[in-house]
């Protein structure tokens, strides 16, 4: 109830209500026991981060074709969306007539023509996913006289050091005027263009919380295992029906009681032989940043790791899972999810393969270099995901507490066995 409550004010990523809210789960871990995690005594990680500030408007040409103006922020499109970073690369047109088969190589801006419809949102994931540095999409209401570079909507910040989130590379979106978007329709595909922005760079911190329970064995080859959440959401954001609190009940509220419960059942318990971590990263809706810089800057060596396993959003029950159980993203991926199950773990196979959820979530920070690290979560896909209605009234707390319960007694089997689970052959993701 605090973590989603309107207090937080969502949770933004990066913000003071994401330090108060580090602060408030690593007080938990302390009160449950658990020391601290980190190599400086503290249980709080800050991450540091990068927030460009673009000083002045951007621009987008075409640089090898002779007599095309270049079109310009605030009169030609918005921006929707960037890291701050100026791109280049070729033009690629995705239209109603290639949609079924378009595949654009990695660095393109993609142009979507204004017919293609709902399916659009899943589009652009998928050509984000390839590799593409900037998204240009049309809007019929858009006009000069109805934009501003005063409502540019994200400015993105990254990792101290140009690092993007292992979630999600830097991007940029593009919302064009009719007009501008005919003008780059006429251009041929595999164009040059250039999206070119000049931005500041400024410091901002975003925080992780972490803290361990110590367990028998020590020494350079003993095992750990790490449980974790993200702590953060979407903060204040548009209003819908008055509302413009973000409150993420559900993403990832939940996710983040699963690891305190767990640290609070398990610390209550035998000290396990392996030492466990628990984990509540920031700035997740940034693309992973928290888990990233975790990793980067990692208290215990990754060949150390035998597992993760991350709660998302397991505040409702999916329909498409039976009655009771979590998803378990990339299930065929690695033998832990079986094994967990074998042992009473109410886990089973993502339903939702076309949604790459074993990619979207701090899971995959890890996963990228070698550790056998998934995701369990409820409903993919609810009603509330990123509406200020998610909210402690959409929760299923049945399905939560039970849920939770059913991993104490595979977790504490798996803090206290031999077992490390093993990727299967040729399924152990790889960094492009």
């Amino acid at each position: 109830m605090f973590l989603a409550s309107d207090a937080l004010r969502g949770r933004g990523s990066a913000t003071p209500e994401e330090l108060i809210t580090a602060t408030y789960v690593a007080s938990q871990f302390e009160r449950f026991g658990l020391k601290p995690g980190l190599p400086d005594g503290t249980y709080i990680q800050r991450v540091e981060l990068v927030q460009p500030v673009i000083e002045q408007s951007v621009t987008l040409t075409s640089v090898q074709t002779a007599g095309f103006t270049p079109l310009e922020e605030g009169k030609d499109f918005s921006l929707l969306r960037t890291d701050g970073k100026s791109v280049s690369g070729p033009l690629f047109k995705v239209t109603a007539a290639n949609v079924s088969s378009a595949q654009a190589p990695a660095g393109s801006i993609v142009l979507f023509a204004a017919d293609l419809g709902p399916q659009s949102r899943s589009l652009m994931r998928q050509m984000v996913s390839r590799g593409a540095k900037a998204l240009l999409r049309v809007s019929a209401s858009l006009s000069a006289a109805n934009m501003s570079t005063d409502e540019r909507a994200t400015i993105t910040p990254h990792l101290a050091g140009g690092e993007s989130g292992a979630m999600g590379p830097g991007f940029s979106i593009l919302t064009l005027t009719p007009a501008a978007a005919e003008r780059l329709s006429k251009l041929s595909d595999g164009s040059n263009m250039s999206i070119q922005i000049q931005a500041k760079d400024t410091p901002r911190y975003s925080y992780n919380a972490v803290g361990v329970l110590p367990g028998q064995q020590s020494g350079a080859d003993a095992k750990v295992i790490l449980l974790s959440a993200h702590l953060d959401h979407l903060g204040i954001g548009k209003p819908v029906s008055g509302d413009s609190i973000y409150n993420g009940a559900n993403d990832d509220g939940s996710g983040t009681t699963a690891v305190m419960e767990l640290a609070h059942a398990l610390a209550a318990g035998p000290t396990p032989r392996r030492t466990i971590y628990f984990i509540c990263y920031g700035s997740e809706e940034l693309g992973g940043l928290g888990s990233t810089y975790f990793r980067e800057h990692s208290p215990i060596p990754l060949d150390r790791m035998a597992a993760n396993l991350e709660f998302e959003m397991i505040g409702n029950q999916d329909p498409k899972m039976p009655k009771g159980k979590m998803m378990l993203t990339g299930w065929d991926r690695s033998n832990l999810g079986p094994t967990l199950l074998e042992h009473g773990a109410l886990l089973g196979d993502d339903p939702y393969p076309e949604q790459h959820f074993f990619e979207r979530s701090d899971n995959y920070s890890l996963a990228l270099k070698g550790v056998v690290a998934h995701t369990a979560g409820g409903w993919g896909t609810p009603p509330t995901y990123h509406k200020p209605d998610d909210d402690i009234a959409h929760l299923d707390f049945d399905f939560m507490t039970t849920a939770i319960q059913s991993l104490i007694e595979p977790l504490r089997w798996l803090a206290n066995s031999d077992f490390v689970p093993q990727w299967l052959p040729g399924r152990q993701p790889k960094e492009h």
